[in-house]
C-alpha cells in the first residue's frame, strides 16, 4: 500500500496495512530549534525522506501584491508582517510572537478600505496541480491550509475588539469575516481543483477547559462561514478529506463540525480530551490525526514512555482505522531527539494491522 493509499484509507474510516504517520509540523512548519536538530540529525536527508511521512504540503505561487502595511502596523528589525498585514514580533523564542494587529483602531470606512491579500488569486495556484501530481506519483498524500476565519479575524482585529464588533457593532465583524470567508472560500476551490487529498481547516476555538466562546455565538457566527468553504471544496471534488484543528476541549463543537462536513479532526488534544472517548463517541462519523502528547510525552517522556503511548492509541482507537498518528502539535525545542525516533519506532511496532 503506497502512504497515499494508506492516508485516505485511514481517513475513510477503513484500515490501512499500518497507521499513517507524520510530524504534524511537516504540514505547517518546524519551529527554528527543532527545524535546526532535524538538520543535523536527518544529514543529507530531509524528516520526510529521513522518517518516511505518509502525507506532506507544498507551496503557493508568492503574492505579485506590494502593501506597505507600516500605516496599520508599526514594526521593528524583529517584526515581520504578513500578507494580512499582522506584525509578528519576535521574542527570545523565534517560534513565540507578539501580535501586532493592523485592524485594531480601524473604523467601519477603513476595514473595507483596508489592502487584503489576494490568495484566492488563480495565479497564486500556477503550478500547484504539477506539484500535487509530483507529490503523488511519490506515493505520498497531498495537504494544504489555505487559512482560518476566526484565527485571522482576531489576528487583524484584536480578540477582544472582534467579540466586541460581534456582540456591538456586527457590521463590523461580519464584513471582515465575510471578506476572510470569500478568501478561504477561493483559495479552497482552486485548491480543490488541482486534486488536493486533504484541506486544512481551523481555528482555535477551545481552550484546554472548553469552548472560547458560547456555542451560540460559535453556531450563528462561525459554523455557516466554515460550512460555505467546505461545501465550495466538496462542490469540486466530492471526495477531498476536510481536516480541522482546534487545540483544546473542543467536545461539544463536534457534531457540529461533522454536521458542517469535517471529515479529519485534530489534534484531539490528550491532555483536555480523552482520544478513547472522542473515539467511542465520534468514530462512526469522524477520523482523527494527531493524538501524541506534546505538552508532556514528546518533550518529558523518555523514549519508552512514546512507544507506550503510540500502543495505546492503536489499541484503543487505531481499530477499524480512522487515525493518522502524528504528535498533537508543533514540536516545541525541548523536544530530544530520542523520543522522535522512539515515536517512529513505535509506529512500526504496532502501528500494523492484522
Amino acid at each position: 500500500m503506497t502512504s497515499r493509499e494508506r492516508v485516505l484509507t485511514a481517513f475513510r474510516r477503513q484500515e490501512p496495512d499500518r497507521v499513517p504517520a507524520v510530524l504534524y509540523d511537516e504540514l505547517i512548519g518546524y519551529v527554528p530549534d527543532v527545524a535546526k536538530m532535524l538538520k543535523e540529525k536527518c544529514g543529507s536527508k530531509s524528516p520526510l525522506e529521513y522518517f518516511g511521512f505518509d502525507i506532506t504540503s507544498f507551496s503557493l505561487a508568492p503574492s505579485r501584491q506590494k502593501y506597505d502595511f507600516s500605516r496599520y502596523v508599526s514594526a521593528d528589525e524583529h517584526t515581520t508582517i504578513d500578507e494580512w498585514g499582522v506584525g509578528w514580533k519576535r521574542g527570545t523564542q523565534m517560534h513565540y510572537a507578539e501580535i501586532l494587529h493592523p485592524m485594531q483602531n480601524l473604523t467601519a470606512d477603513e476595514i473595507r478600505a483596508y489592502p487584503f491579500p489576494d490568495l484566492d488569486e488563480k495565479y497564486r495556484y500556477d503550478g500547484v496541480r504539477e506539484k500535487i501530481s509530483e507529490i503523488h506519483a511519490k506515493g505520498l498524500a497531498t495537504a494544504f491550509f489555505p487559512g482560518s476565519i476566526f484565527e485571522t479575524a482576531w489576528y487583524m482585529r484584536n480578540m477582544e475588539q472582534l467579540f466586541a464588533d460581534i456582540m456591538t457593532e456586527p457590521e463590523i465583524s461580519e464584513y471582515l469575516l465575510d471578506r476572510i470567508t470569500d478568501i478561504v472560500t477561493g483559495a479552497t476551490v482552486h485548491l480543490a481543483k488541482a486534486d488536493l487529498d486533504l484541506l486544512i481547516l481551523g481555528d482555535d476555538i477551545a481552550m484546554q477547559t472548553g469552548m472560547m466562546m458560547s456555542m451560540e455565538m460559535w453556531r450563528k457566527t462561525f459554523k455557516p462561514r466554515l460550512m460555505k468553504v467546505i461545501k465550495a471544496a466538496k462542490e469540486v471534488k466530492p471526495d477531498i478529506l476536510v481536516f480541522y484543528h482546534s487545540d483544546g476541549k473542543v467536545w461539544d463543537a463536534i457534531p457540529d463540525l461533522i454536521d458542517a462536513g469535517v471529515d479529519v479532526l485534530n489534534p484531539v488534544q490528550p491532555e483536555c480530551m480523552d482520544p478513547a472517548e472522542v473515539k467511542r463517541a465520534f468514530g462512526d462519523r469522524l477520523s482523527f490525526f494527531g493524538t501524541i502528547s506534546v505538552q508532556k510525552t514528546m518533550p518529558f517522556g523518555t523514549p519508552d514512555d512514546v512507544r507506550a503511548e503510540v500502543k495505546l492509541r492503536m489499541e484503543t482507537i487505531g481499530k477499524y482505522g480512522g487515525l493518522l498518528l502524528a504528535p498533537s502539535h508543533v514540536l516545541q525545542p525541548d523536544t530530544p531527539w530520542k523520543n522522535i525516533v522512539a515515536f517512529f519506532e513505535a509506529v512500526e511496532e504496532f502501528g500494523y494491522y492484522k
